[in-house]
């Protein structure tokens, strides 16, 4: 496959900042997840692919660093069209992603770039090159006794 690029740094910061206003872009999400050495809130804009009614987060780039943000902290939250949703992320086993990857190419086109080819067979081929993260809602804490 060919080499490709993540997207520039400025395109993420608009992205981000749109994605904070409450404003959609396409399928993302903004994703937000303590970082694992500054403990700071830090934003990154994902997309994510259902299957089988589970929601699945795909990383084109295994070194970004929302990915490791995301393995250190296990959990985050979730904003879109101005609605937050406290989550936790549990990574998926290398020989579980397949099908994980070809849905996220069928349901995220303009994400497809980011893997240097559209064929399916040859992205799961590469499988432990991309992480894949399973979201699962974490409820909010209940309100502790009234004082």
């Amino acid at each position: 496959m060919p080499a490709v690029k993540p997207p520039p740094s400025w395109m993420v910061r608009l992205n981000v900042a749109i994605l904070r206003r409450g404003l959609r872009i396409g399928s993302q999400y903004l994703l937000s997840v303590r970082g694992r050495k500054s403990g700071t809130l830090r934003s990154t804009p994902i997309s994510i692919a259902t299957v089988e009614g589970e929601r699945y987060i795909v990383a084109a780039f295994a070194d970004a660093a929302w990915v490791a943000n995301v393995r250190a902290a296990g959990e985050g939250e979730l904003a879109r069209g101005g609605i937050s949703e406290p989550v936790r992320l549990f990574e998926v086993p290398v020989e579980a992603r397949g099908p994980i990857l070809r849905a996220f190419l069928q349901q995220v086109r303009g994400g497809v770039r980011f893997f240097g080819t559209a064929d399916p067979e040859a992205v799961v081929s590469a499988a432990a090159r991309y992480p894949v993260f399973r979201v699962v809602a974490r409820p909010e804490p209940a309100p502790g006794p009234s004082r």
